[in-house]
Order: C-alpha cells, then structure tokens, then sequence
C-alpha cells in the first residue's frame, strides 16, 4: 500500500521527499505510521523500476532536495494496481481507503465500478470479529459491553458504505 500511496500522490503532481511523507502520514493516518526506513527504500524501489523520476535541486540550507515525479510506466502501473485491487486490498479497511483515495486516477469509470463492486460483494456477506463455530456473532449475541460496542460500529460503518457504494453504482 505504501507504494500505491506515493504512485497515487506523485500522479497528482511532482513532490519532494518530505511532501509526500506528509500526504502518505495523513493518508494511513497514525495506526500504520510510515517511517523514513520504509518510505525510501520504497522510492527507491519504484525509481530502480522505472515508475519514478528523481531530480536533484539545491536546497535553501546546504542539503540538495530530491523532487519525485511519475513516469509514463509509474502511471500505467499505478492504474493497473487499482483496476486490479482485489483480496486485500478490498477486505483490509486501510488498504481499500488508500484504494479509494486514488481511484478516480483510473480513466474508466467501468473499470472504476468493478473495483466498488468487489468491495460491495464483500461487505454483503456475513462477517464478525467473533464467531460461534462458523457462525459470526452480531451486538446483541454478547454480553461484553465492548464487544458489542465495536460490532455496533463495524455494522453502522458496514451499512454506511453499503448505501454508498449502491448510490455510487446506481
């Protein structure tokens, strides 16, 4: 996910190293926090792979700063990673927000669609944090005031992107 987040804030407009740390922080917000020990092996990376172009500009201090941009192959590969966003990438909540974030970089609303449909097809089967056997327990199958609180929120949150996504479809 890491690497479709700079994809997706590069084909927004070239950054420097520390523009995008910032976008990607907010983005994954602080349950996964991005360090410089991720984030730059994986710029370099995607530049070793040809999907970034860095450029050196002299900086206000001594220090050079490193401005990234996309390539033609980073465009075509950020495009082909969420058109084809599945497993995961659907069912993890913080990889589809970061999925959805850079959808709308997909030219075609079709292929934009079929992404929203997976997500949907997943969120209409039943699902718990907790289960009796195969069966997945709901709020009111327990007693712990917590439990029953986080499905409480998972099913309001679940039906809020139902209704969306439905909307969105239609």
């Amino acid at each position: 996910m890491l690497e479709l987040a700079i994809l997706g804030f590069l084909a927004e407009g070239p950054l420097h190293g520390y523009q995008l740390r910032h976008r990607i922080a907010h983005l994954f917000g602080h349950a996964r926090p991005v360090s410089d020990g991720s984030l730059y092996p994986a710029i370099n990376r995607l530049v070793g792979a040809g999907l970034l172009d860095r450029r050196t500009e002299p900086g206000a201090s001594a220090a050079q700063r490193h401005t990234l941009s996309l390539t033609d192959a980073g465009r075509c590969e950020l495009t082909r990673r969420l058109r084809d966003a599945d497993g995961l990438d659907i069912s993890d909540s913080t990889r589809y927000f970061t999925v959805l974030a850079f959808l709308s970089q997909v030219p075609d609303t079709a292929e934009q669609h079929a992404v929203l449909r997976r997500r949907l097809e997943f969120l209409e089967q039943p699902a718990s944090f907790f289960y009796d056997g195969d069966r997945p327990l709901g709020a009111e199958d327990n007693d712990d005031p917590y439990r029953r609180g986080m499905l409480t929120i998972a099913r309001a949150t679940s039906r809020a992107e139902r209704s969306w996504l439905r909307e969105v479809l239609a």
